[in-house]
Order: C-alpha cells, then structure tokens, then sequence
C-alpha cells in the first residue's frame, strides 16, 4: 500500500503534544498536520504557532502546515521559520488576490507548495495553480464550521486524478469517518490521508494507524482477485 496516513494534531491532547507526537511516531504515523486559524478567512481558531513550534522540535517525520488565514503573504515567513526543508504548506487560492507569489515563497524556503480547495471550490479556477503545486488538499468541508455539511467530492477527486500525473502532484483528503472510505478512496487516487477522530477517539494509536492501513489492503485484495478471476473467465472463452 502506497497511501500515506497524516495526523491531524487539532484532535491530538494539546497539554501534551510532545508525548502525543512521539507515541505517533512511535505507532508508525506518516506525518503531522496543523490547522492554523485567524478568525477572519474561517469563523474559527485553531493551533497557535506556539503549537507548531512544539511538534516540529520533536516530530522526526515531516509536518503539513494548513493556512487557513487572510493574506497569508503577511504572515508566511513567520510559518516558513518553524518548518524544515521538506515540510509542506497549503494556503486557500480565495485568501489572497495573488496565491502563485505566496506559493513561490514556500518553493524558495525549501518547502512542498500545496493549495486547499473547500467544496465550493472548482478544479476549473485553480487549473494554473496544479502547475505550480506538489499536492492538492481537497476538503469535504467548509473549514472552520464546526457543525458544517459534509460534501461529496468524489467527481472532483475523480478530475484531479486524471491530471495528477501529468501535473505532477499528490492528492490528499481531509473528512470525517476516513476509515469507511479509505479503500474506495485510494482508488479514485487519494495520496494521503487527513485523520482526526478515526485517529484520536481512541488512546491505541498503533491499532488505529494498522486498522486504517488494513482497510485499503482488504479493497485492494479484491479488487486484484477480481481482475486475476476476470481475465482466467477470457483466456478460458478464448
């Protein structure tokens, strides 16, 4: 299996991200992702740069940083100082009149260019941008509402899949109950898996992050024996 599972550390015990970040480590987390939050972009506050420093001084594995802020050419450089070469950073293309100068901030500080796109959000406006971009954040949710809709995105992952390796990007996915969907996500193309409460309603991180794995194994197990069954069927009518 080739999908990645990352951490959503907003659902992690803030008094103890240091322990919360070694005991996913531990448990075979791929990386760690961080919600940042204004109040103005999004209706809400998430983790503190205060909360980033914390992970990225203990974490061994790379860190996704997800912007969800007004005018994040203000304010990337104090994000980009916290980060290691490697680690990604996502900005919203609705945040700012020109994204691609922000995302080549990002590229010049060593870091992954990523962009995040809510569900009203149409791969048509962001097109230029997937050039520019090594992954595609797609949300099933407004970000920030609390208690907002989920949305079905299947035909916009089914789009970004059909240009991914072309363009040269990852996708990856943030909703809730992942763990039902993984398998039939995967193979629409999914990359790279958000996870939160699948993840944190538990305190075995281990079993969590091996049942997750095993859920896109069992899919693709099938989906192999139907193809070796279906092609004996033609050989055998031939």
């Amino acid at each position: 299996m080739s999908f990645k599972l990352n951490a959503a550390m907003s659902g992690a015990n803030i008094g103890r991200l240091a322990d919360e970040v070694k005991a996913l480590e531990q448990a075979g987390i791929d990386s760690f992702h961080i919600d940042i939050m204004d109040g103005v972009f999004v209706p809400s506050f998430a983790m503190s740069l205060n909360d980033l420093r914390c992970i990225a001084k203990y974490a061994t594995k790379p860190i996704d940083v997800h912007l969800m802020i007004q005018q994040p050419h203000e304010q990337i450089e104090l994000f980009l100082r916290e980060l290691r070469k490697g680690d990604t950073v996502y900005i919203h293309p609705e945040a700012e009149y020109h994204p691609s100068t922000t995302l080549q901030k990002i590229i010049d500080a060593g870091m992954i260019p990523g962009i995040a796109i809510n569900p009203g959000t149409s791969i048509e406006t962001i097109m230029e941008m997937l050039v520019i971009v090594d992954k595609v954040l797609v949300m099933t949710e407004n970000p920030g509402e609390e208690f907002a809709m989920e949305m079905n995105v299947e035909k916009k992952l089914s789009l970004l899949e059909e240009k991914k390796e072309e363009l040269g990007f990852e996708i990856v996915y943030e909703g809730r109950s992942v763990k039902d969907k993984i398998a039939d996500l995967y193979d629409i193309g999914v990359d790279d898996f958000i996870i939160n409460q699948d993840l944190f309603e538990g305190n075995d991180y281990e079993n969590a992050i091996a049942g997750l794995r095993n859920k896109g194994k069992v899919k693709n197990v099938f989906t192999y024996f139907e193809y070796v069954v279906g092609n004996k069927h033609k050989v055998a009518a031939n």
